[in-house]
């Protein structure tokens, strides 16, 4: 079984590898260039996926969190985490990249727009969620809590995804969830940084849950 295990992270490991060079030729050789910010605009490409990966993450976070509420297994409870985890890396990353992209394209970094400002909400809504887990201990009456703080929190995901849409558009500045799917040409590149992410994300959910398996076995804290 330990040998099988092995031979399932090389191979995660490998195709991960493969389409991260893949990806990244396809970013600067191959897909359309942005008019205004050439190559550095292509940013987006990660920007993008990595926010969709964020949010299936945390919608994930939710559905682990009912589930543990509902039949109190101690599992469900480690699966919300560890998906808690992965999804506020990938949010971290969304908050590094978009003001990579914003700054030559605003002239800022940062503006508080909509779309912006509830991202921000939501992950420190799980830096408060991290933080609860961290210093609330280990019994049952913290994994209530954090499993009903991230259902609470997984209300803000649609918020941020019709931002551009519910507030006035004086204050928009972020482009509009479609626009880039309708471009036939920057689809086959995003694609790819979807299947990529989306196989990060797996590979590491396997190696977290297997961690938390150790640790439960060799009852570490």
């Amino acid at each position: 079984m330990r040998f099988f295990d092995y031979k399932i992270n090389i191979i995660h490991f490998w195709l991960s590898i493969s389409l991260s060079i893949i990806n990244i030729i396809s970013i600067f050789f191959y897909a359309p260039k942005n008019l205004l910010q050439g190559s550095f605009g292509n940013i987006f490409y990660i920007h993008v996926p990595v926010a969709w990966t964020a949010f299936i993450g945390y919608l994930f976070v939710a559905i682990f969190s009912a589930t543990y509420l509902i039949k109190k297994e101690k599992k469900w409870d480690i699966y919300a985490l560890a998906s808690a985890e992965l999804s506020s890396i990938f949010m971290l990353l969304v908050l590094i990249t978009g003001p990579i992209w914003a700054k030559p394209a605003w002239g800022h970094f940062w503006v508080w727009e909509p779309r912006l400002t509830t991202s921000l909400i939501l992950f420190l809504v799980f830096v408060g969620y991290f933080m609860l887990r961290e210093f609330g201990g280990e019994s049952n009456q913290t994994a209530r809590f954090a499993s009903v703080l991230g259902l609470v929190a997984f209300v803000n995901v649609p918020i941020i995804f019709y931002s551009v849409k519910l507030w006035l558009p004086e204050l928009q500045s972020h482009p509009q969830v479609g626009q880039y799917f309708d471009n036939v040409g920057l689809r086959p590149t995003l694609v790819l940084n979807y299947s990529l992410f989306s196989l990060i994300t797996i590979f590491t959910f396997i190696l977290r849950l297997r961690s938390s398996n150790l640790k439960v076995f060799y009852n570490l804290k």
